[in-house]
């Protein structure tokens, strides 16, 4: 099994590269990255890795397919880049695990499934918390008024280069919705960016500032009388890394068995 891991020099990429080497995946020495990176190349380990930029990659990506059969991609670069990235997989037929978030949901998925592509798409790659999540979808769906007339307020913490709204926030989000729960007037999802608060409202030690996600989820009677809190706090990236090594296992093991298709982490934890 070839894995392409994209998205370096990003963090994120360096750590699923490592584990996916813990894990003995032959890593392919190319990563797709960003337009803007000036770098060419990143060492991961003792691997080197040519960075290919998005004007580059169709010149490189027949021979990195002939040399490097049955490969996977494991994404985690951009939410600007998660469609035309997908597009990418899907024109050359290339089986990936989508770990950025953001980007057009909607037409990623539409994408996939129009044409039964193989792949892994969840907004965590973090197995506990995939069973938090689906433990509250099926409260959501089995006790849909548990929170009739509860607020909820709704504060994520993330590093400040997270550009976008947490995805895991926004699942939970919707299944409290689903529990009758609601959003004061001119409320949403809080995204604390600002370092100062992280530390001092949030209490993220200060060494995790740069890899971090701190959720918490409040729900409040009417009255203020009862309050209820949801809270799932990760210092660092390992267990993510840990989890899309998990998929990228168990979508080789599908493809192996002819079952191609869209899978989530759910798909992941079941298998």
């Amino acid at each position: 099994m070839n894995v392409l891991v994209n998205g370096l020099p990003g963090k994120m990429a360096h750590i699923v590269a490592e584990v996916c080497a813990e894990r003995g995946f032959e890593l392919v020495p190319f990563s797709l990255t960003g337009e803007d990176v000036s770098a060419k190349s990143e060492k991961v380990g003792n691997a080197d890795f040519e960075l290919l930029k998005p004007s580059e990659r169709e010149d490189k990506i027949a021979q990195i397919l002939k040399n490097y059969p049955n490969l996977i991609s494991v994404d985690y670069t951009h939410p600007s880049a998660v469609n035309c990235n997908a597009e990418f997989y899907v024109k050359h037929k290339i089986p990936f695990v989508m770990g950025t978030t953001g980007g057009d949901r909607e037409a990623l998925m539409s994408l996939v499934k129009s044409v039964n592509h193989p792949c892994i798409i969840a907004p965590n790659m973090a197995k506990q918390i995939v069973a938090f999540q689906a433990m509250l979808e099926w409260t959501a769906a089995n006790f849909p008024s548990a929170f009739n007339g509860y607020s909820l307020s709704v504060v994520e913490s993330h590093q400040k280069t997270k550009a976008d709204t947490s995805g895991t926030a926004k699942a939970v989000v919707k299944s409290l919705l689903g529990m009758g729960a609601k959003f004061n007037e001119g409320k949403d999802i809080e995204m604390v960016r600002d370092e100062n608060n992280q530390v001092g409202r949030m209490a993220v030690p200060e060494e995790h500032l740069g890899g971090h996600a701190f959720h918490t989820y409040s729900l409040d009677s009417s009255d203020n009388s009862v309050h209820f809190e949801f809270r799932h706090n990760v210092c660092g990236r390992r267990i993510y890394a840990e989890g899309t090594a998990d998929a990228v296992q168990f979508l080789s093991e599908k493809i192996t068995q002819g079952r191609v298709g869209v899978f989530d982490m759910i798909a992941v934890l079941r298998g």
